[in-house]
């Protein structure tokens, strides 16, 4: 696999491909299940076949074409806590689905962002650039963003509404929306104050009870 699938650098401009990049998460996510939980790989089947479910009774939640790979995405998680909760237990599951959807390619994320802000010649200007491109191409109308602060030195976007927290919700698993929180640690990671020159704070998320999820990008230097 490559070692940037997302296609964070060698390009100009970063536009995701959600169909792709979600192609990617879930596959990689049954095969973690299956690879991490032999005894109950042969369920990836019924896993899948249950996302396709849920796919289908949701479907009136698809807003913009993002959304219907959101809906994808999210789904999958809820396909799998349902599977594996009636044999681990709740916390054992929701532990599993986490591991799953975060270890896969967390190194490649963060390498790949890694990458991208060590080539640019502005290091926040290129992270601002690629946070927008993914609010537009990668999140959509699902979500509800508000730009209080995008001056040059600071960008501080706050999701007002999340999407994924609002299909969890609807399917009863609202449990489950601090793993879509805890996905982000991969780029996140990859920021170095001192090399990239600028910070990234993020103190809450609608996941883990806060009212919005407030992302604030501000140069150092």
């Amino acid at each position: 696999m490559s070692t940037d699938p997302f296609g964070l650098t060698g390009a100009d401009h970063y536009v995701p491909d959600p169909e792709r990049d979600t192609a990617l998460l879930l596959d990689a996510f049954y095969q973690h299940l299956a690879t991490a939980l032999p005894e109950y790989a042969p369920l990836t089947a019924a896993m899948r076949a249950r996302q396709d479910e849920l796919e289908a009774a949701n479907a009136h939640l698809i807003v913009d074409e993002p959304a219907r790979h959101n809906l994808r995405m999210t789904l999958a998680l809820v396909a799998a806590y349902e599977v594996l909760s009636p044999r681990l237990g709740r916390e054992e599951a929701i532990a599993a689905v986490r591991a799953a959807f975060i270890a896969p390619l967390g190194d490649s994320l963060k390498e790949g962002t890694r990458a991208m802000l060590d080539g640019a010649q502005d290091a926040f200007q290129a992270m601002v650039e690629l946070s927008k491109s993914r609010e537009e191409h990668a999140f959509g109308k699902g979500f509800v963003f508000a730009r209080p602060v995008d001056d040059g030195e600071r960008y501080h976007v706050e999701v007002r509404r999340c999407f994924y927290h609002d299909v969890l919700l609807a399917n009863g698993a609202p449990e489950l929306t601090p793993v879509m929180c805890a996905f982000d640690a991969n780029w996140i990671e990859a920021i170095a104050p001192d090399r990239h020159g600028f910070r990234f704070e993020r103190r809450t998320t609608i996941g883990t009870g806060g009212t919005h999820c407030p992302f604030h990008f501000v140069r150092t230097r």
